[in-house]
């Protein structure tokens, strides 16, 4: 049986290069982006050069309404669902002092980063709960937050809390779901270059040439993938709940 993956966020940056690591695994694809616009075409074009299926599915994963047939829509075009990957994110609206956070910045990234993941990924667990499943598939759910889920950063701290209320969504869901043959992760990227990071990406280069992560560089998108993948694809047996530090050690105490 073939497995078949929605991704959010995937247009580009850290989604795209998840859903282009899941399709060299051979996942057939639903993509997600948040309007149907060239940028989520191109991606699908992409995509379907792997040889699998894919699928536009521009919705705003905000609209907790919209998702409650996601999945049988997907189901009706590629098959059985069974792997979700929580991507899409936000970053603040303005970096600068938590003293001077607006109250519409952090709704924002509690909507998209935290909200969203909850209930789209309750959504998935009731569509996965009213159907039969082969005990020899592989089901999963892995959920992309950061390094920020645990360390603070001042300047984006509405981004740090959201992307912490994500990290113990991860955990709630992998008790409730551990009984049901259903893994969840928890990926936490650190210093990724992306369009999100490009503004401060080089500040950030030098910091890890200077030490700040054990792996004296940025990490990239391509190599969140293949983790998401190897997960997805259950290639580690005997797991639920991990939460994966992508951060080249950035945040292993030293003295």
């Amino acid at each position: 049986m073939t497995q078949v993956a929605l991704v959010t966020g995937a247009s580009r940056g850290i989604g795209l290069a998840v859903a282009e690591a899941l399709a060299k695994e051979g996942f057939s694809l639903a993509v997600n982006g948040l309007a149907d616009d060239d940028e989520l075409a191109a991606a699908v074009r992409h995509l379907s050069a792997f040889g699998v299926a894919v699928m536009a599915l521009p919705f705003d994963v905000t609209k907790q309404e919209s998702c409650s047939d996601i999945f049988a829509k997907i189901e009706a075009k590629l098959g059985p669902v069974t792997t979700l990957v929580n991507n899409a994110g936000v970053g603040v609206m303005q970096r600068g002092d938590l003293l001077d956070v607006s109250p519409e910045s952090w709704d924002r990234c509690f909507a998209v980063n935290a909200k969203a993941v909850f209930f789209l990924s309750q959504a998935f667990a009731r569509y996965l709960l009213a159907r039969p499943r082969s005990a020899e598939v592989f089901h999963s759910i892995v959920n992309i937050t950061s390094s920020n889920a645990v360390a603070v950063a001042t300047a984006r701290s509405e981004y740090c809390a959201s992307k912490a209320a994500a990290a113990m969504v991860s955990k709630t869901l992998a008790v409730r779901l551990g009984a049901e043959n259903i893994a969840v992760y928890d990926v936490q990227p650190g210093l990724i270059a992306t369009e999100m990071t490009a503004p401060v990406i080089e500040h950030y280069r030098k910091r890890a040439a200077d030490g700040l992560t054990l792996f004296p560089r940025v990490g990239q998108p391509a190599e969140i993938g293949r983790i998401v993948a190897a997960l997805a694809a259950g290639n580690l047996p005997y797991t639920t709940g991990q939460v994966i530090s992508a951060d080249a050690g950035m945040l292993v105490p030293r003295f």
